[in-house]
């Protein structure tokens, strides 16, 4: 039984690896074309008033804030992403916990790939904007890690109970599985 276990925890990871390794290939050809057909251009209207390609170098984290704080990034990104395959392995290997192996997929897809550009780079390129409500420029690594965010929240206010919550919790920060009254 435990041989079973070890290689439905190892199809687990290579299957989470393949899908975050095309996702991350996406993010990386997606600023790749920014940089050879947006950098050093006008604004490339998709949408007028609405939505365009703009180029912009991010020194900084979501929306330019701490701008120069490369280490700290490439520090917390780093632990992030640890987390995220310790976390992914302790998962339940059970439909009703698949859309967490997703969330944590995307999510390491999207950290990857920012980090990528800081290491490369020093700078994460970034080049879709909604100027219609001026939001900053943002990359598909960036779309990643949002609808992550967003679908985790929905989830844990929404679908999963406390029970699933604290077996979560037991199986991630081995917690005992019984509560306090």
């Amino acid at each position: 039984m435990e041989h079973t276990n070890n290689n439905c925890r190892v199809r687990r990871y290579v299957i989470g690896a393949v899908i975050a390794a095309a996702m991350i290939f996406l993010d990386q050809v997606t600023k790749l074309l920014a940089v050879s057909k947006l950098k050093n251009q006008d604004a490339f209207v998709i949408i007028k008033g609405v939505f365009e390609l703009h180029y912009l170098e991010n020194r900084g984290a979501a929306f330019g804030v701490m701008q120069g704080k490369k280490i700290f990034f490439v520090i917390i990104t780093i632990i992030m992403v640890l987390f995220l395959i310790y976390a992914y392995g302790k998962l339940p290997a059970e439909k009703r916990f698949f859309p967490l192996h997703g969330i944590c997929i995307t999510l390491f897809a999207g950290a990857v790939g920012n980090f990528i550009d800081r290491v490369v780079h020093n700078y994460v390129i970034d080049f879709f904007y909604f100027s219609l409500i001026d939001f900053p420029i943002f990359n598909v690594a960036d779309i990643y890690v949002t609808c992550a965010v967003a679908l985790f929240v929905i989830l844990f206010l929404f679908y999963y109970k406390e029970a699933d919550l604290d077996r979560l919790s037991a199986l991630i920060f081995h917690r005992s599985r019984t509560r306090k009254q």
